[in-house]
């Protein structure tokens, strides 16, 4: 049995790596059976166009980001929230609780069905023009995010330019200077080498960039109940993996990035990150008249 993967990031971020940990465990533990085929770096599809090949059964196995999963499903823009969570245990409570059994749920009208949710981090700041402390040091800036709704509000709330784009696109816009900034986790800057065309770098943390790990509906139950356990158990083991390891990365790739001593670093203050919760609170409002209050009190929730 063959088992296409595919997914738009380096082969040494987390998700790259937790996905040649799958294929490893998937393929020892079925003695065979089962050929993980991996295909990282956009290879196949990037995020919009693995949705699509997914429902197709062309692959079997996608992780997109959450954001990625907004156009089929606007509930999933809780995710895309700023400063939603505290850290990495406090996206695991969500995700084990209401708010991750609402949210996989939704899947199963497209024919898909969700395996696990995986780490990757969270996001800071970069830019070509100057340092980001304040909420109002972005105004006018133009920022190249992913295709959310919530995240263009986010930087339209704040008085900068959301561009959307794909992830792969990304360095040649900063390279070709049609976008002033992006945002992501510190393992995509240091391995997509965003340094190398950015001056600025904020450590911010407002918002999580997580990977839902989804699989064609129609294909997981069709089968064996032998090989669907091992694979179930393949998928837990990693993600267990990925959540006590995507910090430690991005911590290491946090010192990388210092040493290559392209990029100016800015750590928020407390007085400066208070700041930046008051000016996005609106968004809050915003996506609970779009979605209704049962996602964000879901959020609420696993909060407290």
């Amino acid at each position: 049995m063959i088992i296409k993967f595919s997914h738009v990031v380096a082969e040494n971020t987390p998700k790259g790596l937790a996905a040649q940990k799958f294929k490893r465990l998937a393929e020892e533990r079925t003695n065979g059976r089962v050929e993980v085929q991996v295909f990282a770096n956009a290879q196949l599809y990037d995020d919009d166009a693995a949705v699509s090949a997914l429902q197709q059964n062309h692959v079997q196995l996608i992780a997109p980001a959450t954001s990625k999963m907004t156009a089929l499903f606007p509930e999933w823009q809780v995710f895309d929230l700023p400063f939603a969570f505290a850290d990495e245990e406090s996206v695991r409570i969500a995700m084990e609780g209401e708010l991750g059994e609402l949210m996989f749920s939704l899947l199963e009208s497209e024919y898909m069905y969700g395996l696990a949710m995986w780490d990757n981090g969270f996001k800071q700041l970069t830019n070509r023009s100057r340092v980001i402390r304040q909420p109002t040091d972005v105004s006018g800036l133009r920022f190249r995010v992913m295709d959310s709704r919530i995240l263009e509000k986010q930087y339209a709330q704040l008085g900068a330019i959301p561009y959307i784009s794909r992830f792969s696109d990304v360095y040649s816009l900063l390279e070709q200077q049609l976008v002033d900034g992006q945002e992501n986790t510190l393992s995509n800057i240091y391995t997509k080498r965003f340094y190398e065309v950015q001056n600025y770098m904020t450590i911010s943390n407002h918002g999580y960039l997580g990977y839902a790990v989804i699989t064609n509906a129609e294909f997981w139950s069709s089968l064996p109940d032998d090989i669907r356990d091992v694979l179930d158990q393949a998928i837990a083991e990693t993600t267990l993996w990925i959540r006590q390891n995507a910090r430690t990365i991005n911590d290491e790739q946090l010192e990388n990035l210092i040493r290559t001593q392209r990029l100016r670093v800015h750590y928020l203050t407390e007085s400066e990150l208070i700041q930046w919760h008051n000016a996005l609170q609106p968004i809050y409002d915003l996506l609970e008249q779009e979605i209704g209050k049962e996602y964000i009190e879901a959020l609420q929730t696993s909060r407290k």
